[in-house]
């Protein structure tokens, strides 16, 4: 559907009063000097390495296309980042002065807060394609010039950089806008290609066959398997429809063997999703996979063991419940998580679960040891660093683990041993929502979501002056207390669970009942993670068979032996029976085969085991033939 030009450019302007809006708040004044920052030189190295793809694509691969039409314009191309700061500039400066000529240096920002109402930094504000007059502009030092941009996005739909093209407001700019719109959408375009034109199908369509090559053409990328894994804005325009993991084969209206089969680039028409009418050519991987044969796909999918969903996590505890439920509610919300409980509980194993039930799960989640780190490498493993910040320094520098975690989750697990001296640029970094690497004056901003862990009392440390009390505030939104092992109601369920996900195929299901009795009355000083220890120890020793009680390691025993005696539990008993699988009556001479193969042909063991004399074992053995 057309858009209206009043209407759009309503939009433009409501877009324009809101940026004065921000200027305003901000306590920008219109007279006043505008605030140019620019990167140091080795800064601007880092990010023109860091963004060496987008650079590329802009000088190498769009640009020419456009070179005639610059070369007759007073204009000037600004590449930036998504942060605003000036990657690169293409054309040739002829209408600034000295003046005004700082602002268009490489490594400049040009968001708001620096510069006011501008191009560029209100199409990072404002997440759409902005034209900013003269007299729009928040300053006046900036009125001389009009500024065309537009965001451009990478292939995952995140936003990568700003194209802007300034000139003279003198001069006509009926052409500009639509020009870097065009501009930015071909650097999508090719973005698109050369992540996945080598090794996957790409698909150009339009209404009309003489426009297939243009950059306003609808773009998709399938694989093999015709799954649209990347289009463009376009695409998803044209046919008015979502089309991220869509079966290509519902789009074309074909089936995925004649959508392969098409000629190479040659143009074809065909009904898209039914009810339009489209022409498009399909470009083959340019190259081509060998087809030899791929079990994997057979196969089970293989699944991290140590990984439980989190409506998985409890099997029927309350308390586990509850922790649960109160997660949920404010995972994807600006509001922090502090988790507590005792060592070998599942804190961690809580937080992978909160990061995939989370609007972040494709994002990274980033675990940080704060007890494991060495304090005097604490500093530059979270915050980052530049070249020569410190002796032994990468060439390179580091981000820091903080900026590795940017729009995804950060997890510091052991907070409480974190020193004091890291405390305190912790808490600037969740203040201010930055990170500041060490040798560097250039802030880099961070969306996180900050879950954190402890074995111990904050509030005591607080109180004994080993954690700040601000910093305190910052990571204990909502507190959760996993509960230790010896205290959940879901024990039996549990035993079961954690030998279902660790035993091998062949391998049963079951627990004995006189080990899920043993495991029920241990005080697991260890918890889940000494369960989980202890489970696969005597899978490994049990092979084939169920576990049992000589199968279970000695210092599982040694822990058992300093838990007072308990008397004949009855809740117990109901519970096991409520749990355990039904089996067969146990047959003597089965159980003393089965007992004798589990201790390795020991008759000794085998007799003590069933309680019964060694003549008797040599008797059942020999009348079934076991032995001679």
């Amino acid at each position: 559907m057309a858009i209206d030009p009043k209407e759009k450019a309503s939009d433009l302007s409501q877009i324009i009063k809101q940026s004065w809006t921000r200027c305003e708040q901000l306590g920008l004044r219109q007279s006043g000097q505008p605030d140019v920052k620019q990167l140091p030189r080795y800064d601007q190295e880092l990010l023109n390495e860091e963004h060496k793809g987008l650079i590329d694509t802009t000088h190498s691969e769009v640009l020419p296309y456009y070179e005639n039409i610059l070369s007759n314009t007073q204009c000037l191309i600004l590449l930036a980042d998504s942060h605003g700061n000036a990657l690169n500039r293409w054309g040739k400066p002829r209408f600034l002065t000295k003046q005004n000529s700082p602002v268009f240096q490489k490594g400049v920002n040009w968001t708001e807060n620096h510069l006011g109402t501008n191009s560029i930094g209100t199409v990072l504000e404002s997440g759409d394609a902005v034209q900013v007059q003269r007299d729009e502009h928040y300053f006046r030092t900036y009125r001389f010039m009009i500024g065309s941009a537009c965001p451009i996005y990478d292939a995952n739909r995140k936003l990568i950089g700003v194209l802007d093209v300034s000139s003279d407001a003198y001069l006509p700019q009926a052409h500009t806008f639509g020009m870097v719109k065009l501009m930015a959408q071909g650097i999508e375009n090719r973005l698109i290609v050369s992540q996945f034109g080598k090794n996957n199908y790409l698909a150009s369509f339009n209404t009309n066959a003489d426009n297939l090559d243009s950059q306003w053409s609808g773009l998709i990328a399938f694989n093999e398997d015709g799954v649209i894994i990347s289009a463009n804005k376009r695409a998803e325009l044209i046919l008015n429809t979502q089309l991220a993991l869509v079966d290509v084969s519902s789009i074309f209206d074909m089936s995925l063997n004649d959508i392969k089969n098409l000629p190479n680039q040659v143009p074809v028409c065909f009904q898209a999703i039914g009810k339009y009418r489209m022409h498009a050519i399909v470009k083959s991987p340019s190259v081509i996979a060998i087809q030899t044969p791929n079990f994997e796909k057979k196969a089970l999918p293989k699944t991290d063991k140590n990984f439980i969903a989190l409506d998985d996590f409890s099997s029927g505890d309350e308390r586990i419940e509850r922790c649960v439920e109160q997660a949920k509610r404010v995972i994807d919300k600006d509001i922090p998580i502090l988790i507590h409980g005792e060592t070998g509980v599942g804190k961690e194993v809580f937080v992978k679960a909160l990061h995939q039930f989370s609007d972040r799960k494709r994002c990274p989640l980033v675990a940080v040891n704060c007890a494991a780190i060495p304090s005097e490498l604490a500093e530059s493993e979270l915050f980052g660093y530049v070249k020569g910040a410190f002796t032994g320094a990468s060439e390179k520098g580091a981000p820091g683990l903080i900026r590795n975690a940017n729009t995804g989750t950060l997890f510091l697990d052991e907070i409480g041993e974190m020193p004091l001296k890291l405390q305190g640029r912790l808490l600037r970094v969740l203040q201010e929502r930055s990170v500041t690497p060490l040798g560097s004056s250039q802030s880099y901003p961070v969306d996180i979501k900050l879950i954190s862990a402890t074995n111990k009392s904050l509030r005591e440390n607080v109180a004994n002056g080993l954690f700040r009390q601000d910093l305190y505030y910052r990571v204990s939104g909502l507190n959760i207390e996993l509960p230790p092992l010896r205290e959940r109601a879901d024990k039996i369920q549990l035993f079961s669970k954690i030998n279902q996900m660790y035993k091998e195929q062949h391998q049963p299901a079951q627990l004995s009942p006189r080990v899920i009795e043993l495991f029920y009355n241990h005080p697991w000083p260890g918890n889940v993670r000494q369960l989980v220890s202890v489970i696969q120890i005597a899978l490994a020793m049990c092979d084939e068979g169920m576990i049992q009680e000589w199968h279970l390691p000695d210092d599982f025993f040694a822990d058992l032996k300093m838990t007072p005696s308990l008397p004949a539990n009855t809740l117990l008993q109901t519970k096991l029976r409520s749990h355990a699988s039904p089996e067969p009556e146990s047959d003597p001479l089965n159980e003393t085969i089965r007992v004798y193969n589990d201790t390795h042909q020991n008759i000794s063991k085998t007799a003590r085991l069933l309680s019964v004399s060694r003549n008797t074992v040599y008797k059942r053995l020999k009348n079934a033939d076991v032995i001679k």
